[in-house]
């Protein structure tokens, strides 16, 4: 009997089809089906699944054409024989499970230990979602990128990513990269300059693999990215936290002793503060004086919404003092996970074998769709109206702030970052404020995770407007101050 299987809660969001051909394939591979007897004619299992016989009879001949099923004239649609009697291996009986393993004693390091940055989810079920570093889906270009996919698809381009490349990146994007989006930035590499990575925090393992251990010392920001102080804690260096103001990260004595200073210039995070020109060449010199590498993050540098934006650190560095990270994340989908690693041609040589080591390189075939993307002048299309859209966005938020939450902007405005940084009387607590603004389906992100210390203040918090719409912005951030 078939019957008591056959019960689907669809998905409003995914064809009919799909979803009755993954159900049975499920079922065949689980061995509920009988070997023997017919499947329901395409009548009856419409009938039993209330969906259309043309959907069902699709189904049968897709089954067929992929050899789960056979069609035998006038009797009806059966198993194949090889789906006829599944495989099963029979599990132990031996209960006897003796001394279990104590993994937490065996654990070198404990990454599971430290806080982290933390977002739901189900971010995009809120009514007023002010998260960082996601985007509004309806504007993302999806027929363009499509376009790029089945490109890559045909034969004249599917060469170039089926096979491994062991440690090799795709030469199209990294040339995309040198000729395109890189002077962008001031920065002029070569081929043997770049390394392809998983996004920022792979290239911020890398490096932190290759040149940490204990003793040492790395400068990082004070508020900072959290996950950057995680990765250069997890290898063992010594930190030293600087603090930072509406001009960026301090620039004094307390860094000479660094050996390295990972710092995010143009935007900084979580303040959204730019690196002042003044600090940028005071960090040059320091470096060239003390013998110290910097590690530029370029957060956010694509979407700046500024007539003439500052040019990158990397941009300014005659000595390959500056290591320069870049990510497609914030730029074109945070799920892409693709970024790229600027620095001397020896440090690049060590970090592409030892990224061969790990996963010898990132997906070919997104390699080459992403460079598709570039060449075809789909991503420039795309950034002229998403800054449009952001800045239409920024002005909405700001005055929504200045009309809701007067005072918060303490640390000024970057005309090229997604979010604000607000801080709030002492009296606010920003993780109770984000508990009760999400009853009003507010979503906003307390700023206390981007402190070091075990009392960071509370009174901070960010709010992101990238993924949400327009028109909700100033709603919501009244519905935020009815919370405060």
């Amino acid at each position: 009997m078939i019957e008591p299987y056959m019960h689907i809660e669809f998905d409003g969001e995914r064809t009919l089809q799909d979803q009755v051909k993954e159900h049975l394939v499920g079922l065949i591979l689980a061995g509920k089906l009988p070997a023997r007897e017919p499947l329901p004619s395409s009548r009856r299992m419409a009938s039993m699944l209330g969906v259309s016989r043309n959907t069902i009879v699709l189904i049968y001949e897709h089954l067929v054409d992929t050899g789960y099923l056979l069609s035998v004239p006038r009797r009806g649609y059966f198993l194949a024989p090889m789906y006829a009697t599944p495989e099963v291996i029979p599990a132990s009986k031996d209960t006897d499970t003796g001394d279990q393993v104590q993994w937490h004693k065996r654990f070198c390091i404990h990454p599971g230990g430290e806080r982290n940055i933390v977002k739901p989810n189900n971010w995009a079920s809120f009514e007023y979602p002010f998260i960082y570093g996601q985007v509004q889906h309806e504007f993302f270009p999806i027929e363009q990128w499509r376009d790029c996919a089945r490109k890559t698809l045909h034969e004249r381009w599917s060469r170039h990513w089926i096979d491994d490349r062991v440690d090799a990146d795709d030469p199209m994007l990294v040339e995309q990269l040198c000729s395109r989006l890189l002077p962008r930035r001031g920065i002029y590499a070569e081929p043997s300059e770049i390394l392809i990575t998983i996004g920022t925090q792979n290239s911020l393992y890398l490096l932190a693999n290759l040149l940490c251990k204990p003793g040492v010392k790395v400068g990082l920001e004070d508020p900072g990215f959290r996950d950057a102080r995680n990765i250069f804690a997890t290898f063992g260096a010594d930190l030293h936290l600087q603090p930072v103001d509406r001009d960026g990260v301090v620039v004094d004595q307390r860094l000479q002793d660094c050996d390295y200073v990972y710092l995010t210039p143009s935007h900084q995070v979580p303040t959204g503060a730019v690196l002042s020109s003044e600090r940028r060449r005071a960090l040059l010199a320091m470096a060239q004086q003390r013998d110290m590498v910097l590690i530029e993050d370029d957060y956010d540098a694509e979407i700046n919404m500024q007539d003439n934006p500052t040019p990158a650190l990397k941009a300014m560095d005659r000595n390959s003092r500056v290591v320069y990270i870049g990510s497609m994340s914030k730029s074109i989908s945070p799920g892409l996970r693709i970024g790229f690693m600027v620095a001397d041609e020896e440090l690049i040589a060590e970090a592409r074998s030892l990224r061969r080591l790990m996963y010898r390189h990132p997906p070919t075939n997104n390699q080459r769709q992403l460079a598709l993307f570039l060449s075809q002048g789909y991503y420039d299309t795309y950034l002229r109206k998403i800054r449009e859209l952001y800045r239409s966005k920024l002005d909405k938020m700001v005055n929504g702030v200045e009309r809701y939450l007067p005072g918060m902007l303490g640390g000024g405005v970057s005309s090229g970052a997604t979010s604000l940084w607000l801080h709030a009387e002492e009296s606010v607590n920003a993780e109770t404020l984000a508990w009760r603004a999400a009853k009003k389906s507010v979503l906003i992100e307390p700023g206390g995770i981007h402190f070091a210390g075990d009392n960071p203040p509370a009174n901070y918090f960010r709010l992101g407007f990238s993924a949400i719409p327009a028109h909700k912005i100033m709603p919501g951030i009244q519905a935020l101050a009815d919370s405060l």
